[in-house]
């Protein structure tokens, strides 16, 4: 496939390393997005008003595309004040801290278990009931908040999606492009998967705590966030209607993962059946504990979460907004014209670098990797994995061999990159449930996600 590269695509790549290299520094980029979209809005539309336009569609767009993810933090947000005013969630939480008795084993323990409920649910259920249930737990025992962040997110926007082995969504679409049984595909990225799961978790881990040693440990919570339950004082409810509720909560949420089984429910079905569940427990808890005032404190209980979700969400939105728009965000805010018959700006440049590059196993393997982390930036991890597929399948044919574990790696690379681990909207549940900064998280990750994928290469290249 031939591929002509346009003024657009170059200026795309040049905000893309501007911003890359503000985020290492940890200095804001909103101010770059926004001159990132006005940019691309002249050159597509030539025109000021146009451009000008697009900067606030394009923030229309990343927020309707961000509003699930919003509210399911914000309602779980709202939920977790009331347990914690009331000391249901004190109750709850009691018989867990035998087993995440230090900050090691919090860490491990939360990303296993997280690891595990994503397999089955995907990460952002599986976040909004590890986050609830087990982060008050690691606190408690030393673990900071930006840790039991970094635990969840490696271990389920990382590992468990990346393999994707239960629900099957990832390897499918790989599979299906490169022309091969998905199981192929699966059996291939078992090695691989591990391999960047082991390097990056570990990495994460022995950073965290020699950083941490050393006193330079920034934990990066976000103002009002998870740690503070607002100006309302504690309320006071009977030992027997704590433990009772205490118990009732986890069987809720139990309950809702038999069903999201039973019923086969993934993503946003999933993330629904959550929230509403959360709903049922804030307005449960607040008409226990508040009584005659229970109607107006519900409303006040929401209204602040609200206000933490959107707060969180604030900064991200103009970010999302312009990493979006190398994807099919583009020509709907900016018309065909400027791309006609481009399948998106990351996917053509993932492309072209797919075509410039010689044949043998060693380049196949870099390039498959830098194409599924180019297809990554758009936040989704999912939207360029089969142009992974269908480039892996270029290379196989040129080289005689590795079909399977080339499509397998450009997987991993685009769902590590785009599914929640380095690109700062993906990873906002993880952080806002932990109440850090989502941008802190992604500098954290940075370091171990950028080793493991380079020690993940060199073990395809050996496997080829």
């Amino acid at each position: 496939m031939d591929i002509q590269l346009s003024a657009i695509h170059w200026v795309y790549v040049a905000f893309i390393a501007f911003i890359l290299a503000l985020l290492v520094k940890r200095r804001d980029t909103t101010l770059i997005c926004v001159a990132g979209i006005f940019t691309l809005g002249l050159i597509a539309t030539e025109s000021i008003g146009g451009s000008v336009s697009g900067i606030f569609n394009s923030f229309i767009y990343a927020t309707k595309e961000l509003l699930g993810t919003i509210f399911i933090i914000s309602i779980i947000v709202a939920m977790s004040r009331v347990l914690i005013i009331t000391g249901i969630n004190e109750t709850m939480i009691k018989p867990l801290t035998g087993f995440l008795r230090t900050p090691t084993l919090a860490f491990w323990g939360i990303g296993i278990i997280m690891m595990l409920t994503s397999l089955f649910f995907w990460p952002s259920p599986g976040v909004a009931l590890i986050g609830a249930v087990l982060l008050p737990v690691a606190l408690r025992v030393g673990l900071p908040a930006l840790g039991a962040a970094v635990a969840m997110n490696l271990f389920g926007h990382g590992i468990a999606l990346s393999g994707d082995y239960i629900i099957q969504g990832a390897p499918k679409l790989t599979a299906d492009a490169a022309g091969l049984p998905v199981s192929q595909v699966m059996a291939a990225s078992v090695p691989l998967v591990i391999v960047m799961g082991l390097v990056t978790t570990v990495v994460a881990f022995w950073m965290m705590r020699r950083d941490m040693k050393n006193g330079k440990w920034d934990d990066g919570l976000v103002a009002a966030g998870r740690e503070e339950a607002g100006t309302k004082t504690a309320v006071n409810l009977p030992a027997s209607v704590k433990k009772a509720l205490a118990i009732a909560i986890p069987i809720l949420f139990a309950i809702d993962v038999v069903a999201m089984f039973a019923f086969d429910l993934q993503g946003g079905d999933a993330t629904a059946l959550i929230g509403g569940t959360a709903v049922v427990i804030l307005i449960a808890a607040t008409m226990l504990a508040h009584r005659n005032k229970g109607l107006e404190e519900t409303t006040s209980y929401l209204i602040e979460g609200f206000q933490f979700g959107f707060r969180v969400f604030g900064p991200v939105i103009p970010i999302a907004a312009f990493f979006y728009l190398g994807d099919s965000a583009f020509k709907e805010l900016f018309g065909d014209g400027a791309l006609l018959g481009s399948h998106g700006i990351v996917n053509d440049l993932g492309v072209a670098l797919a075509n410039s590059v010689p044949m043998n196993g060693a380049v196949a393997s870099v390039t498959l990797t830098a194409t599924g982390a180019i297809t990554g930036l758009d936040g989704s991890g999912f939207s360029g994995i089969s142009l992974v597929g269908s480039v892996a399948h270029m290379f196989s044919v040129a080289l005689g061999s590795g079909a399977a574990t080339l499509t397998a790696l450009g997987q991993v690379a685009a769902i590590w990159v785009g599914g929640g681990t380095l690109i700062p909207w993906a990873l906002i549940p993880a952080a806002a449930i932990c109440g850090v900064s989502p941008f802190e998280l992604a500098r954290r990750n940075l370091k171990p996600v950028l080793i493991g994928l380079a020690v993940t290469t060199v073990v395809a290249i050996f496997l080829v």
